[in-house]
């Protein structure tokens, strides 16, 4: 095939775009069970929705670590799929899965234990903190179910299997806004249970998806048969080694920027009740919009690690620069859009005008991040697909690991805490300092992609 800047191979995008379609709308149902719990527990209380909030920074933690472990299974699983050999990642899921049995009971009990300690990094007033206490009693026992469901769906990414992910999201929006109406509000003869009712709802949305999954890959799936022989119960030495290889700095990785986060929130929340409740209004907006940079993040790893295992570099190298243009033209769509419908969602909301204000602030700066940054290839809608999908996905797994450890602890967040509590800077200059991670994520990640070192081949000769 002739070398071109962009991929000329028809079946690159006959895989490409129905697999982001699907990831999207996967990723976007998904957060509307955030979404509903976040709109529904604003218009019941001030509290109650700031009390969703920190304990929802808890379960990002939880949730980044079910991605970081399950993009270690697809960075190397679908270079296997590449070759059509299904026993290594018959293998590999089975190992990761109990990785995640494991650290399911482990979270269970340490929010068990010490749930006083946990909130109150995140704030020190007494009203969020019962409200937060109340609902974390309830959900601390999804985390396992969660952490599970995540690494089967993952398995069946990595040999582009998703549909079943979206049927999952969508049943469990309809259940989760369901139940919330009815527990929330006291609907139909029910108590009215605020926070705890959401928990609740959640709760039960959690258990459905991991029954689903379950009996999907147990009596319905013909492509990947993961309990069709012993593999996935067979630990293979040299494989082990392979994935842990792979996997330890991807969930380093993904780990330090996952606790950055919840750090972030703590800044806000020792700052001002209000700056908790605007930041928990405008990040839920922003994380709407990033549905589609994270599918196409998911969709470049799966496609790359395909490519990398068929052995073909000149058209790996033609799907990265495709990858790459799809995503700067993404992120300039997606900031436009947050910008366009803000005082649309602010409007959904009962807060104070203090925090309404605040919020407003926060969703302009966080579309700017977006659609501004993406212009000139270095914001969020850039960065993160290549750096996590292309790179990462091709078999670099270390690359991202140095970028997290420098830009995020090095540099931003230093510069937010001296910000915020050493200047006395304004809440809405505190977050700019906050979202700078971009810039200094995204000139590394450019670079590096332009060396084309990141292709590295991880699958072991039959």
């Amino acid at each position: 095939m002739k070398k071109t800047f962009f991929s000329h191979d028809k079946n690159f995008y006959v895989a490409l775009f129905p697999l982001l379609i699907i990831i999207s709308l996967q990723n976007l149902i998904s957060y509307s069970v955030n979404m509903a719990d976040n709109i529904m527990l604003g218009a019941y209380s001030q509290n109650a929705l700031s009390g969703a909030a920190l304990v929802n920074q808890v379960f990002f933690l939880i949730q980044q670590a079910a991605v970081v472990i399950g993009d270690g299974l697809v960075v190397i699983a679908s270079q296997y799929w590449g070759q059509k050999r299904m026993e290594p990642i018959r293998q590999i899921t089975g190992m990761v899965l109990k990785i995640a049995f494991c650290l399911g009971i482990f979270l269970i009990l340490l929010c068990s234990l010490f749930p006083g300690a946990i909130l109150g990094f995140f704030t020190s007033d007494t009203a969020i903190l019962s409200e937060a206490g109340s609902y974390l009693q309830i959900i601390k026992y999804t985390f396992l179910l969660y952490l599970v469901t995540q690494v089967l769906l993952s398995a069946l990414r990595s040999v582009e299997t998703v549909r079943i992910a979206f049927v999952i999201s969508c049943i469990s929006l309809v259940v989760n806004v369901s139940i919330n109406y009815t527990l929330i509000y006291g609907r139909f003869g029910f108590p009215e249970l605020g926070i705890r009712g959401a928990a609740i709802g959640t709760m039960i949305s959690r258990c459905l998806e991991f029954l689903i999954v379950f009996i999907y890959v147990i009596k319905i799936d013909k492509k990947l048969k993961l309990f069709s022989d012993k593999a996935v119960f067979h630990i293979d030495k040299l494989l082990r080694s392979d994935y842990v290889k792979v996997a330890v700095p991807v969930f380093i990785s993904g780990m330090l920027w996952a606790i950055s986060v919840p750090m972030q929130t703590a800044i806000l929340g020792h700052l001002s009740s209000d700056a908790i409740a605007a930041n928990s209004v405008a990040s839920t907006f922003y994380q709407y919009m990033k549905v589609v940079v994270l599918a196409m993040s998911s969709a470049s790893s799966v496609m790359m690690g395909k490519a990398v295992g068929k052995g073909d570099l000149d058209e790996v190298k033609a799907a990265a620069r495709t990858l790459s243009v799809l995503d700067v033209c993404i992120g300039m769509i997606l900031g436009a859009v947050l910008y366009f419908t803000k005082d649309f969602l602010l409007a959904q909301y009962t807060l104070s005008p203090t925090a309404t204000q605040l919020a407003e602030q926060l969703i302009i700066i966080m579309a700017i991040v977006m659609v501004g940054m993406a212009i000139v290839m270095v914001g969020m809608a850039y960065q993160m697909p290549v750096g996590s999908g292309i790179i990462r996905g091709a078999g670099d797994t270390k690359f991202s690991l140095y970028v997290n450890m420098i830009s995020t602890w090095g540099i931003v967040l230093p510069l937010s805490l001296s910000a915020a509590f050493w200047w006395k800077w304004p809440i809405p200059a505190v977050v700019i300092c906050l979202q700078s991670d971009q810039i200094f994520k995204g000139l590394p990640i450019f670079l590096r992609f332009r060396s084309y070192k990141w292709i590295h081949k991880l699958t072991r000769d039959k």
